[in-house]
């Protein structure tokens, strides 16, 4: 098998012709916002920040291009879980695999925005939360699909909305009213004080990981808890106190968990960040950590949702993919066509969407990158046309 079958995208995704709709975004480091409404239906949307290689998660061993373009990342190609033949679930990801036999996990590969060859991580985030196209100069429109959305959905009520953490995602920002709350720190850094430092040590992966640990410090700390709490609770503020003293594997999950008890009370929409998908030197190792952030992030999700969990979607989408190659340092560097992670009780699973086009030479965007053949915000619509109803004129004109 070299190319996918075309699916009938316009069917992907939802279960049920209805679900919920609502508000929220965060991370575990930057905000979490919730917003209740009347709907029983949940939606999760989960950046992954930093670049995800959809090529080591999602692994097409059935193209002989995959090995000799990675011949030390592909390893044994035997060694994932066959997902149709064609595909492999990375080791890493194993324990999602009963997921996909019962229909609760999908994947969309050679996604993208519609972003293209600056591949800065920065732009590339901004316009996957703003939800706009190149034609519109970046800061033109200001807020992100997520809050345009929900000016356009009636009961909509901001009167149980968080923003938890330190900066702000994009994609909840806008007109509909939302409420953040951000505790105190030991350390502060502005967001474009992180974004400054992040842009300095990028370039040197020698560099990157004390970047890390130095963004890292400015987050906040274990036994702030008691401080954090006041006002979210009982509830609330127990699992806040959880996830600042969780260590760096579990937060993820500590994030959706606090996410899920909000989502089984009046919130219906969720949205978070994780980061760590930046993949330059020593991927094996990195993206181990970062999926094992991202497999507790959903299994949470799935064991705190309880019963809810039929009735939700999760959406888990990066800015951009990594090259196919390679390079010398056991990384991949900045690339275009990406992947989709879709879980739930709501979605379609057991099947990998979009149009795969290939590995060959040929195939590639400027011969390195993984060819991006279908636009990621058609599969965020997608869904949202099935939850809330939303017209192909209204997502496209102007969530969009």
């Amino acid at each position: 098998m070299t190319k996918m079958q075309n699916p009938s995208r316009r069917k992907f995704l939802i279960r049920t012709a209805a679900l919920g709709c609502s508000a929220a975004a965060s991370p575990f480091i930057t905000p979490m916002t919730f917003a209740a409404a009347p709907w029983d239906q949940r939606l999760v949307v989960i950046i992954l920040r930093g670049a995800m290689d959809g090529l080591d998660v999602v692994r097409p061993v059935g193209d002989a291009n995959y090995a000799a373009y990675r011949p030390t990342l592909a390893g044994d190609v035997q060694s994932g879980t066959d997902l149709d033949g064609y595909f492999s679930l990375s080791p890493d990801l194993a324990r999602l695999a009963p997921l996909w036999q019962q229909g609760e996990l999908a994947f969309a590969h050679a996604v993208s925005t519609p972003y293209r060859d600056k591949r800065s991580h920065f732009e590339g985030q901004d316009l996957l939360e703003a939800g706009t196209g190149m034609d519109v100069p970046f800061g033109a429109i200001k807020g992100g699909w997520l809050n345009r959305m929900l000016g356009q959905v009636p009961g909509v009520s901001a009167r149980t909305a968080f923003a938890v953490g330190r900066s702000d995602m994009m994609v909840l920002d806008g007109a509909v009213p939302v409420s953040s709350w951000s505790p105190d720190a030991r350390m502060d850094l502005s967001p474009s004080g992180k974004r400054l430092l992040q842009d300095i040590y990028h370039g040197d992966p020698l560099f990157q990981e004390a970047g890390n640990i130095a963004t890292e410090l400015t987050a906040p700390l274990a036994g702030r808890g008691d401080v954090l709490s006041a006002g979210l609770g009982t509830s609330a503020g127990q699992m806040m106190k959880s996830m600042l003293g969780a260590s760096k594997s579990s937060r993820a999950g500590a994030l959706a968990r606090f996410a899920a008890e909000q989502l089984n009370q009046e919130t219906r929409i969720a949205a978070f960040s994780i980061g760590g998908w930046d993949t330059h030197r020593g991927q094996s190792r990195a993206l181990k950590r970062a999926l094992a952030e991202l497999g507790d992030a959903v299994l949470t999700l799935r064991e705190t949702l309880g019963p809810n969990w039929q009735n939700t979607a999760v959406l888990a989408m990066t800015e951009f993919g990594r090259t196919a190659r390679e390079n010398g340092s056991g990384g991949t560097d900045h690339g275009t066509g990406g992947l989709m992670l879709m879980a739930g009780g709501a979605i379609r699973g057991g099947k990998i969407y979009g149009d795969w086009p290939g590995l060959g030479d040929a195939d590639l965007y400027q011969n390195r990158d993984l060819f991006p053949t279908t636009d990621v915000r058609d599969f965020a619509a997608q869904a949202m046309r099935g939850m809330f109803g939303l017209n192909r004129d209204m997502l496209e004109g102007v969530v969009f």
